[in-house]
């Protein structure tokens, strides 16, 4: 049933996200830790041209991605894109657990990187406990999200551009040194033929380096979650998905090739890195090489910005799925009410709560606690791209069977059908890969590791089946399939009979 007031989840939602803040939301989204801390560990573990080639092959499926969401996106935009696009091209249970399933990735992610937050923050005040800046992060994030959302967008911006400036000078200092322009002389391809190298433990080094390279890539998704509030997502959306996937792939391609050139992957300090010990991450170490004493320093208030630029575009990501839980009937109607500023705040302090589980990390030991919810919600990410591949799949089939002209299409996805089903190939080889993982672990391993990496995909085919169960809703005839450009309205309930106004 249509909402009495007519509007749709995103009509009531305010519209103030340019170009500018979506390619950054996007670009911020997927620079983070993984780049400036783990991207060492990638190359300890497969060697240069292992890393190389696992990150290449991963770009590509977030590439076939990127193309599958700009499509559905630039002509559907909506704030809960993975709920709407499953229920219209795959069924209502598929929909529904779709956009739990974000809403969990992106609750888990904001509570483990604002436990990373108060990790760094040890760094320079030791005594203080990490709890304590847990809390004030936290509020801080849940300030700017209760803005209007062009506030949210102008701090992802400056987040975002901060990261890329501090890659851009690590780019530009490692070129510099690969050709011994400074700090000492050329180290040519030394580093390429040291032990094993360039591929190390192949093919099993190689495979745990594509797991870690997709997580690192997980956020570019976020592109079609801002598009329903996009002044112009017709124009904005392709012109994100065509330059945002290409800088992230030379970020982490880039950063790779300086880091195999300039660091032997046989140095212990590319294992040894993390949050705790920012000294040894390898854009520490390179600019150490370069002469920059205070590189430490430096690259620990550049990680800090990241943790935040993360979790504040997860509190994000993870609200709008909510709010669209609640419009759509999915979720208790009180998310899916909107506020003054055209914020959706019920949704904002629900999602903050949850990231409140990072004060877990006082009880149980911080790293002890990160490492249980970063693992939560890695696959809950892989689990997303697969409800994008398949949508968009079961999109352009109907577009096809309806008899529609690509035309209309704002943006057309390179590559179809073979680009959605090559991604979706990749995800369900990464997901079973977690198995292995666990396994290799070593004296980690064991059944709590398993549980722990395939939580998420045992909570997706939970709600996926138990809501067909209940419901009974059958998969979408794709000769009826809804492909009109508006967002779905409340189909289940009335809206709030009462909203307050967006302005």
């Amino acid at each position: 049933m249509s909402s009495p007031l007519g509007i749709t989840p995103d009509e009531s939602l305010r519209k103030g996200l340019q170009t500018r803040h979506i390619s950054m939301i996007a670009l911020g989204g997927a620079i983070g830790t993984g780049l400036f801390v783990a991207s060492g560990a990638t190359i300890n573990d497969a060697g240069p041209g292992g890393a190389l080639a696992a990150y290449a092959l991963m770009g590509l499926m977030v590439f076939f991605l990127m193309q599958s969401l700009g499509e559905m996106s630039a002509y559907i935009p909506c704030s809960n894109p993975f709920e709407e696009y499953g229920t219209r091209f795959v069924s209502k249970s598929f929909g529904f657990a779709a956009g739990w399933n974000y809403w969990f990735n992106w609750s888990i992610t904001l509570a483990a990187e604002v436990v990373a937050a108060g990790l760094i923050m040890k760094f320079w005040l030791p005594d203080v406990p990490s709890w304590i800046w847990s809390l004030i992060f936290l509020g801080g994030l849940l300030a700017l999200n209760l803005f209007a959302v062009k506030a949210f967008g102008e701090a992802e911006f400056w987040f975002a551009s901060i990261k890329v400036i501090a890659v851009v000078i690590f780019l530009i200092v490692g070129a510099l040194m690969v050709f011994g322009v400074i700090g000492g002389p050329s180290p040519g391809f030394a580093n390429w033929s040291v032990g094993d190298a360039p591929f190390v433990d192949w093919p099993l080094g190689m495979l745990s380096v594509f797991l870690i390279a997709g997580f690192a890539f997980q956020g570019t998704e976020m592109i079609a979650v801002a598009a329903g509030e996009a002044v112009e997502p017709k124009s904005s959306i392709p012109r994100a998905v065509r330059t945002v996937f290409f800088r992230i792939l030379l970020f982490y391609i880039g950063t790779l090739t300086i880091i195999a050139f300039l660091i032997p992957y046989t140095n212990p300090d590319l294992l040894d890195a993390s949050d705790e010990n920012v000294a040894v991450a390898p854009f520490t170490l390179v600019f150490k090489l370069a002469g920059i004493d205070a590189a430490a320093s430096i690259m620990n208030a550049v990680i800090l910005i990241a943790i935040l630029s993360a979790g504040n575009a997860s509190l994000f990501a993870a609200t709008r799925a909510l709010y669209g839980l609640g419009v759509q009937g999915s979720a208790p109607r009180v998310f899916g009410r909107i506020f003054r500023g055209g914020v959706p705040a019920a949704a904002v302090a629900a999602t903050t709560a949850i990231g409140a589980l990072c004060f877990i990390a006082s009880r149980v030991g911080d790293g002890k606690a990160y490492t249980v919810l970063v693992t939560a919600s890695s696959v809950a990410g892989f689990v997303t791209w697969i409800g994008i591949a398949w949508a968009h799949y079961r999109f352009r089939r109907a577009w096809n069977v309806q008899g529609r002209s690509l035309d209309v299409l704002p943006y057309k996805a390179w590559l179809y059908p073979a680009g959605p089903i090559v991604a979706l190939v990749m995800c369900v080889a990464v997901i079973g890969g977690q198995y292995y993982v666990a396994v290799r672990g070593g004296e980690q391993a064991g059944w709590g590791l398993l549980l722990t990496s395939y939580a998420a995909l045992i909570l997706f085919l939970g709600l996926w089946w138990g809501h067909k169960l209940v419901r009974r809703d059958p998969t979408v005839d794709l000769r009826n399939a809804d492909l009109s450009p508006r967002a779905l309205a409340s189909a289940h309930r009335d809206a709030d009979p009462d909203p307050a106004p967006a302005a």
